[in-house]
């Protein structure tokens, strides 16, 4: 017999806080007393049925500043409902994997009645925001005080307060004996070991535990690579042709990596119980809007988009901004050429030590506007704007000292500005602000629990993540650059793996210290990054067949007929793409 919540009580009249709240200073009291009812009314009525509580109370508001800050939790029994109802899967006390139900949860292995561990702190916090970003209207035409924030049957909630300026933010509160106990185990011991994959993702959930899982995987499987190159590197630095070897390995290795991480892949998630997720028809996205319909496929009341509507968007405004970026991007890449151009007849004419040194400034200046580009395009072309020079260099200029010096200046500048800009300049403002908020608390006289009041104080100026979309693309550009022209300049893959090990240390006090703390999401793989990952290693198996069918030893077989020679690279190009789509 199916358990429901109606005939379960959850209420619980004190509780621990999971998530906080946070509603602009003028908001007016009908509204808050109205976002209480919702999110305490019981599911039947259309609410979340979850514990809600003010940081403050009203004595205490009149001694500190008027915070509007509200704590939601929610009860146990409402937690393994709520587990229930996102289809969270849990290991059996017969070691299989099943969808965890309320009603045989004695069967599930670590389960106890008492016992508050079974569920990670890390899925309470993804039950209780499924649960608010799922607060639909019913028949309210308005949210009660504001007459502009119009509302519609289906319509989610929390996404009309967020848009409307009512709530501020919704985040998931650290739990401070936990990240530390977290923090010891993971990066505050400068030691070679391996990362606690598993209670990084008890603490942030499957999505952030899958990323650092790979960041240490690729790390490792770049070290055959620098242990390859550097001695290559030095006994054949000043040969800039001898690199047929070297493409070939790279030929094995960009396609061998990528099916070993998905083997490795399966098995962390079928552990953590993702890999056999069901997940039912999805509820629209809160930042879904449309006209409200009946959905032809589950026959659910939401909101439409036309699809005619969708394709107009598509050719009318994404393909010509497409357009117009690709083309500054080539612009911006023309006018690098020509600094080159610049710096190396400066050069010819001194011969001084100054103007060898200008040789690198262009290439330096190219990688910091890539930067700063790539952080304006952020989902898009960040390919080309990366490598387009490198592919004119090594085919349209065949230029190999030219590109092995680009690749190095790209790859070198491009990792100091990640280190400084997305971890070590934050961690420092952070730190900062942490300074203020305990001075201010220090000095407050009022008799309140000043630690709980703190963290949240402190939480709430925290940067907010924005999602591994920033750290893959720093990885894809990194294997690019391995991938596709390390065999010109066999130090990229030693660099990279440098690199790496400051990164996962740089990353996690990132997540740690320096941004507040992020929702989970199950996930059963790294997602749209596999294909991205794989299409690149397609690329680099092109690039380098294309590269040894340039070298001088390999046309050096083929003298009279270039013919053959193409014929050959093309043959083994096709050979290893179908061999790596099987």
């Amino acid at each position: 017999m199916k358990v429901t919540l109606s005939a379960l009580d959850t209420y619980e009249s004190s509780f621990t806080p999971l998530v906080v709240i946070e509603l602009a200073q003028d908001v007016k009291e009908e509204t808050k007393e109205w976002l209480k009812n919702r999110i305490i009314a019981k599911k039947k009525d259309g609410g979340a049925q979850l514990l809600f509580r003010p940081l403050l109370n009203k004595y205490e508001k009149e001694t500190l500043e008027n915070q509007n800050l509200y704590l939601v939790g929610a009860s146990k029994i409402r937690l393994l409902l709520g587990a229930e109802a996102v289809g969270l899967v849990k290991e059996c006390n017969d070691n299989t994997m099943r969808a965890f139900t309320y009603g045989t949860r004695q069967n599930f292995k670590g389960f106890d009645d008492n016992n508050d561990d079974f569920l990670t702190m890390a899925e309470c916090q993804f039950i209780i925001k499924h649960e608010l970003e799922n607060l639909r209207a019913k028949d309210e035409k308005m949210i009660p005080g504001y007459p502009q924030a119009k509302l519609y049957p289906g319509k989610s909630l929390l996404r009309r307060l967020l848009t409307s300026g009512i709530v501020i933010q919704v985040f998931p509160l650290h739990d401070n004996e936990a990240l530390k106990k977290l923090e010891d185990t993971w990066y505050t011991r400068l030691t070679l070991k391996y990362q606690p994959i598993d209670n990084i993702r008890g603490y942030f959930g499957e999505t952030i535990a899958l990323y650092f899982g790979f960041l240490e995987y690729f790390t490792f499987a770049l070290i055959p690579m620098a242990v390859i190159g550097l001695p290559y590197y030095l006994f054949v630095w000043e040969d800039y042709d001898k690199y047929v070897i070297f493409a070939s390995f790279n030929l094995i290795w960009s396609t061998v990596i990528l099916e070993v991480w998905k083997r490795g892949c399966a098995n962390m998630t079928y552990r953590w119980g993702t890999l056999v997720m069901k997940r039912q028809f999805e509820e629209p996205r809160p930042g879904f809007h449309g006209v409200l319909g009946v959905n032809s496929i589950t026959g659910r009341e939401e909101p439409l988009y036309p699809s005619y509507k969708r394709q107009l968007r598509i050719y009318l405004v994404s393909l010509p901004f497409v357009c117009l970026c690709l083309y500054f991007s080539l612009y911006v890449m023309m006018i690098y050429f020509d600094m080159e151009i610049w710096a190396l007849g400066l050069h010819e004419n001194s011969g001084s030590e100054w103007t060898s040194i200008l040789l690198y400034v262009p290439s330096i200046i190219y990688a910091i506007v890539i930067e700063i580009m790539n952080r304006l395009y952020r989902y898009a072309f960040n390919f080309l704007n990366c490598f387009a020079s490198l592919f004119y260099i090594a085919f349209v200029l065949k230029d190999m000292k030219l590109l092995r010096q680009s690749l190095a200046t790209l790859l070198i500048t491009s990792q100091i500005l990640n280190q400084i800009v997305e971890s070590l300049l934050p961690y420092w403002l952070q730190k900062k602000h942490g300074v203020q908020v305990k001075r201010k608390v220090q000095a407050l006289k009022a008799d309140i629990d000043a630690t709980l009041y703190e963290q949240v104080i402190l939480e709430k100026e925290m940067g907010t993540y924005m999602g591994t979309f920033d750290d893959y693309l720093e990885l894809f550009l990194q294997f690019g650059y391995v991938s596709l022209f390390s065999c010109v300049y066999p130090l990229a893959a030693a660099f990279a793996v440098l690199n790496n090990f400051t990164e996962v240390n740089s990353d996690a006090l990132k997540m740690c210290r320096v941004f507040k703390r992020s929702f989970s999401e199950p996930s059963a793989s790294i997602g749209v990054w596999q294909l991205a990952f794989e299409t690149m290693s397609v690329i680099s198996v092109v690039t380098n067949c294309a590269l040894i069918g340039m070298s001088p030893q390999v046309n050096a077989v083929f003298p009279e007929s270039k013919t053959d020679l193409i014929l050959i690279v093309v043959a083994v190009e096709v050979s290893e793409n179908l061999n790596y789509f099987k």
